[in-house]
């Protein structure tokens, strides 16, 4: 049975000091033995994550992470993985208990408020201390939805799930779709699907899956062809497609085989909508002009794939960009959730498509590049606008 991918869940973050009962807390939402439960502070050492289906939001992640008081050089490292679950977190679950309230809970809300994202206090272990009052009517007065939960008895937790379900953002009730407003329902969407070394055997990659899903859920229908045959399925039709979606990689040979007057774009340019910021993406594509010979480039990958041939990241996005710079460039790479703390020093951020990052993720990434005021673009549009399709790429977006 196929799972929902973990980039299309809403993800739940769970922080708070060692030894609260995150872990436990989380074993009683789910009904499972996902994390090691002790009495020992500091159990929890990397990220956990579990998925699962909560009803009525449908699929969820939930991520326990490592006491955020953690000390010493390892417990360093574990605040410092657990600050990273900021990035990728919809919501957020702070737990302590009754008689524990300070600095680490204060300084918790305001990052999660700095970076927008919700959150809920859950006072947990009720069953063995009681909540100051001045620490409630602090919450009642800032308006925190805050619940007490007991994970050894099972009390508050469902409380706790109507919590989550109040705090869900909009967003993820009604999430974007990827090719649903672009083109009336019963057309012809025509995918060019290239494939090589790189395509992973057996199966396509999940932004070509997910928009093929995306076309049945608009009641179209859709044809998936490989670059040389697409001529020759252009030639059969009686009726040209409302639009021609290719892997970005094969641009320049998709723009001569596809007349004109024939909308045509890629998964990685829907994707930087769907995923991202597409403004934000087109403004950095369009600081490619500005680029000159020794500037650093930064790409990022959200996937930690082995890279093969003529890898799109490592080797033809470079060349590329240095055909159309005319100058060779200082080209850096970075996988996973592996990002630069100093970006200022790059003139550009180029990232891939992101179908393994939820949005929460990328969208915190197009933030922090906009906080140090270096733009940011993906796989995608760089390609369009260092090969010289941007406009065309971009004109069924009204763009």
């Amino acid at each position: 049975m196929q799972k929902t991918p973990k980039s299309l869940r809403l993800h739940i973050g769970l922080f708070g000091r060692r030894n609260t009962g995150k872990s436990s807390l989380l074993n009683a939402i789910t009904r499972q033995d996902v994390s090691i439960v002790s009495d020992v502070a500091g159990t929890t050492t990397d990220p956990v994550e579990k998925p699962m289906e909560m009803l009525p939001l449908g699929p969820v992640l939930f991520i326990d992470t490592a006491g955020i008081d953690d000390i010493g050089a390892l417990g360093e490292m574990r605040v410092k993985k657990t600050r990273k679950v900021f990035e990728r977190t919809d919501i957020a679950i702070i737990i302590t208990t009754g008689d524990v309230w300070g600095e680490f809970e204060e300084d918790l809300i305001c990052e999660l408020c700095k970076n927008e994202i919700p959150y809920i206090v859950a006072f947990n272990k009720s069953d063995i201390s009681s909540v100051d009052e001045k620490i409630k009517q602090k919450l009642s007065d800032d308006k925190t939805i805050f619940i007490e939960t007991s994970a050894i008895c099972a009390e508050g937790v469902e409380d706790l799930r109507e919590a989550l379900i109040q705090k869900t953002p909009s967003s993820f009730l009604e999430p974007k779709t990827i090719i649903g407003d672009l083109i009336p329902p019963g057309e012809l969407v025509l995918l060019v699907v290239p494939i090589d070394m790189e395509a992973p055997k057996g199966r396509l990659i999940m932004p070509q899956v997910q928009t093929i899903r995306d076309t049945l859920d608009n009641d179209s229908y859709c044809m998936v062809v490989k670059e040389r045959e697409l001529k020759a399925a252009l030639e059969r039709l009686n009726k040209p497609p409302a639009l021609v979606i290719t892997d970005s990689q094969a641009f320049l040979k998709v723009a001569a085989d596809v007349p004109d007057e024939i909308p045509m774009t890629s998964f990685s340019i829907l994707f930087a909508r769907f995923k991202g910021d597409l403004d934000a993406f087109i403004d950095g594509a369009n600081a490619i002009e500005s680029l000159s010979s020794g500037d650093k480039i930064l790409i990022a990958e959200s996937c930690s794939h082995h890279p093969i041939g003529e890898d799109i990241g490592r080797v033809k996005i470079p060349r590329w960009l240095t055909q159309y710079v005319g100058g060779k460039l200082e080209i850096g790479h970075m996988q996973g959730n592996d990002f630069p703390e100093n970006l200022s020093e790059y003139k550009l951020v180029i990232h891939c498509g992101g179908c393994t990052f939820n949005r929460a993720h990328i969208l915190t990434r197009i933030q922090k590049c906009k906080n140090v005021g270096v733009p940011i673009t993906n796989y995608g549009l760089a390609i369009s606008y260092s090969l010289g399709i941007f406009d065309r790429a971009l004109r069924i977006f009204n763009r």
